[in-house]
């Protein structure tokens, strides 16, 4: 197995694993790798080096170092928002209004709405985030 540091176009960094160069090569010549952060898939290689102990040096870690680290702690928030609310899809301004109101089972949903709606959820006193979900997060996770 063969560990591979990554950038998509938009910076994102991510490691990918692959069974060799070639099988990297390939997949990503079929559209087969994409960011985990925005679904990107114009990848590029950068430059491995083998894994070293360097948990004394965190503090003078390079910016793209703690860029990463950023990125993936994101990643890792929205994973589990995903994973713990219910996707209303559409509905979601009339499913935030029915769980306010009390007419319906008080959850964690989320969905789309626009921000017109997500306005006039809150002028209702209806407390709503607005989260962009990258495409990567909403098919299955892994």
């Amino acid at each position: 197995m063969k560990v591979l540091n990554l950038r998509c176009a938009h910076d994102h960094r991510f490691e990918g694993w692959f069974g060799s160069d070639e099988d990297f090569e390939s997949q990503s010549a079929r559209g087969l790798v994409g960011c985990p952060a925005c679904g990107d898939a114009s990848i590029s290689k950068l430059p491995s080096a083998p894994r070293l102990n360097v948990s004394g040096l965190k503090e003078d870690a390079p910016a793209a170092d703690r860029v990463a680290t950023l990125q993936a702690a994101a990643m890792q928030a929205v994973q589990q928002l995903v994973a713990r609310t219910e996707d209303v899809g559409e509905r979601f301004p009339e499913e935030a209004r029915r769980i306010h109101y009390g007419e319906a089972e008080a959850r964690g949903i989320r969905g789309r709405a626009s921000a017109e709606d997500a306005q006039a959820l809150r002028d209702e006193g209806i407390e709503v985030v607005s989260l962009p979900v990258p495409d990567a997060l909403k098919g299955p996770l892994q």
